[in-house]
């Protein structure tokens, strides 16, 4: 019987491929999760819109969903990874600027400086790409 030699260094590949996605995952698990409790209560969410005094919060919620659930289920996938990225980073720090701003009040800020470290891992996600597990290395 023949056995298959044991290969730590393409074991240790192996498993460091996977971490982007992993990553993405973790990432994309906020989004997902924020635009399902908007689908579920979309009055709840058009009434925090307008509680924050932005326009349109119809529009806001729409693009909200647009951009957290098909966004996010880009990110898991690694569907043009750096482009939506791109777009959730922004989404994220828009998102903090006009919802989060209150800095004085320790939720708000937990909530601005949450939504800014999201911005930071996406960065990553920007620089480095969707790696070896995702769509675009398919391309």
């Amino acid at each position: 019987m023949a056995t298959v030699p044991y290969n730590a260094s393409t074991t240790a590949a192996s498993s460091a491929a996977a971490l982007p996605l992993i990553g993405r995952i973790g990432i994309a698990a906020i989004f997902i999760l924020s635009g399902l409790s908007k689908v579920a209560a979309p009055a709840a969410t058009i009434g925090y819109i307008q509680s924050a005094g932005l326009p349109l919060p119809q529009v806001g919620l729409a693009i909200a969903l647009l951009v957290e659930l098909v966004g996010g289920v880009a990110l898991i996938l690694g569907y043009r990874t750096r482009l939506v990225a791109s777009i959730l980073a922004v989404f994220s720090i828009a998102t903090a600027l006009a919802f989060h701003s209150a800095l004085g009040d320790q939720n708000q800020f937990i909530h601005f400086f949450k939504n800014v470290a999201i911005a930071g891992g996406l960065l990553n996600v920007i620089a480095l790409g969707g790696g070896a597990w995702s769509l675009d290395a398919r391309r």
